[in-house]
Formats: C-alpha cells, sequence, structure tokens
C-alpha cells in the first residue's frame, strides 16, 4: 500500500467536520505561518486544542515532511552502500569529467570528514602514496579546533627523492594542520625478502612507529590496482611486469598500502605481499575506523573486493561508482 492510500485510509475513519477543522489548522500553521496562539484566537478555540489538531495531522498524512535533497548530495546512495556493505559510513560525491576533477573533488570530501570526526587524542594513519589523499591535505583548513595527537605513516616513504619529498612533505602538512605529531617511517616501501622485512624493523629506530599502528584509532587509505597510478609510477616502486603479471595471475584485483587481494578481498599468496614495509595486516584490521578514499570507474572491482574483505569501514567516492556497486548482485 503506498503513502496516498494509507492516508485516505486514515482520512475515512475521521467525521468530515474534523477533518475539515484539521484542513484549516494545518493550512494556516503550516501555509499562513500563523502561530498557534494566533490560530487558537482566529478559530475561538484553545491553544491546547490546536496543538493536539496539528499532532493528528501529522499523524494521519495530512502534513508530511518533505526532506528536498540539495544537488551533488547523495544521501540515498550514502544509505544503500552502508546497508549492502555493511560499513559504518560512506560519503558520495558527484562524479567528475576528469581524473584529476576526481581526485581534488574525493580529497575535498576526505578533508571534510577528517574536520567533523577527528579529536586531539586520535592517533591517526596515513598512506602518503594515494593521490587523493595528497589532495585532502591541499582541501583541509588549518583550524585551531580540529587537532589530533599523531600522525602516522603506514607504508615506506622512501622512494624516487622528488616524490619521496613530496610524500613525507604531504604527511608533515598534514600532521601541521592537525598540530599533531608526525611520526614517520624512514624505510623504502618493498625490501628484497620478508626476512629483510622483519630484520629491518626489529630495529630500535622503529619502535615508536610500530607502537602507534597498535594504538592508532583510524586510518585513511586509498586503493590501488594491479595497474600501478601515475603517482606512484614516478615513485620508482611501481611493479614490474613480472610482478604485476604473476600477482593477476594470482587472482589479484586490488591493493591497501601494496597488500594484494583478489576478487573477495582476501590476500593472495604471493611473496611481493610479504616484502611490503608497512603495517600488518591484522593491525590495520584492528584499528577501529579505516576510511577508504577511491573512485572512479577503473577501480570498481577494487573497491568492491575491499568492501566485501572488511578492509575499510568508511568509505568515500564518487556517484557513479556507488551506483555501479549497488547494481551488482
Amino acid at each position: 500500500m503506498n503513502v496516498a492510500s494509507e492516508s485516505h485510509s486514515a482520512w475515512s475513519a475521521i467525521p468530515l467536520e474534523k477533518l475539515r477543522l484539521m484542513t484549516r489548522v494545518s493550512k494556516l500553521y503550516h501555509e499562513q505561518h500563523l502561530k498557534q496562539s494566533e490560530i487558537a484566537t482566529v478559530l475561538g478555540i484553545s491553544q491546547s486544542r490546536v496543538s493536539r489538531i496539528l499532532r493528528r495531522a501529522t499523524r494521519v498524512g495530512l502534513v508530511r515532511t518533505v526532506v528536498v535533497i540539495p544537488p551533488d548530495v547523495h544521501s540515498d546512495l550514502e544509505s544503500e552502500l552502508e546497508k549492502k556493505f555493511g560499513i559504518e559510513r560512506a560519503v558520495v560525491i558527484t562524479s567528475q569529467p576528469t581524473e584529476d576533477g576526481l581526485i581534488r573533488a574525493l580529497g575535498a570530501a576526505a578533508a571534510a570528514y577528517v574536520e567533523t570526526t577527528v579529536n586531539d587524542v586520535d592517533i591517526l594513519g596515513f598512506s602518503s602514496w594515494s593521490a587523493s589523499l595528497l589532495a585532502s591535505v591541499d582541501a583541509l583548513e588549518q583550524s585551531s579546533t580540529v587537532k589530533a595527537d599523531k600522525v602516522v605513516q603506514v607504508i615506506g616513504g622512501s622512494g624516487e627523492s622528488t616524490v619521496q619529498i613530496l610524500a613525507n612533505r604531504t604527511m608533515d602538512r598534514f600532521a601541521q594542520k592537525l598540530h599533531a605529531t608526525p611520526v614517520f617511517l624512514p624505510a623504502p616501501v618493498t625490501m628484497e625478502s620478508e626476512s629483510a622485512v622483519h630484520q629491518l624493523l626489529a630495529d630500535r629506530a622503529f619502535t615508536d612507529v610500530i607502537r602507534c599502528w597498535k594504538n592508532m584509532s583510524a586510518v585513511f587509505v586509498g586503493v590501488g590496482t594491479p595497474e600501478a597510478s601515475p603517482f606512484f609510477q614516478a615513485s620508482g616502486y611501481a611493479l614490474s611486469n613480472d610482478d604485476r603479471q604473476s600477482l593477476l595471475d594470482a587472482g589479484a584485483v586490488g591493493d591497501i598500502c601494496l597488500r594484494f587481494f583478489d576478487k573477495d578481498g582476501i590476500l593472495v599468496d604471493h611473496e611481493f605481499n610479504h616484502r611490503i614495509v608497512g603495517i600488518e595486516p591484522d593491525d590495520f584490521l584492528a584499528i577501529p575506523t579505516r576510511v577508504g578514499v577511491c573512485g572512479g570507474l577503473r577501480k570498481r572491482s577494487a573497491i568492491r573486493a575491499v568492501l566485501r574483505g572488511r578492509w575499510i569501514n568508511v568509505l568515500i567516492t564518487d556517484s557513479d561508482t556507488a551506483v555501479s556497486l549497488l547494481s551488482e548482485s
């Protein structure tokens, strides 16, 4: 039964004279904007009766509240994403005609999320190898009221010198804008072997960053694909053709902090995943708030998989990607 038929059913049980009075009171209040006391004077009834009539008018559907959604606000898509994928929050921005425009829009949305959720005791994880997150730092307003305790690098930050400087400087700017202490991971993104990673992180120089990984309240990451972004290619750490092909053969569709997973969000059995210098998957999944900032239809499979694997519980994405994710069973 639709809303109109339900309303008519409720009205049929009300005597016509009472229905007329209810309509008159409702129009005076909602359309002519008279106060309840003024309506009482005009109609010669008590103000308490006016109040009761208005409440009943809403209850039986004579008066309805309609929320008009402004352009570029996608609350329906956000609610559907939250319900379908069981995430805590979705933020959907309007898709943009260019890749650069999309990155800037995602960055602005991520900055707004930070400004409205972060508090001064938070230890925040940050992936400095995401173009959308770099854009979020540009968009973030410095405020005396938006503060965090620490900002922690979650994946190695060394690479080609100009890109390394940009990545580290961006994380430092993020910390400055939040009046937070930056905690860097002064290491390459990958090592030659898993044992080399363990040996490196066992050094006392990494004690502070590892402790922070285990105490973070939120982390902000991008979602990658086996086809590296231009920004990551410039870092000097783009996948070799052999690594990329063998990851694809293993079923990889995307990555979080360069840990590659399959279409169901399960880490693929590949030696590359064990050579990453960064936060361990179990520590990552233990972080209460895990924010993925990602969009664009070319990343659709990776985003769907990262949601299936519960790697993130907050998604900031664009409307075309949201529609695509919701259209698939």
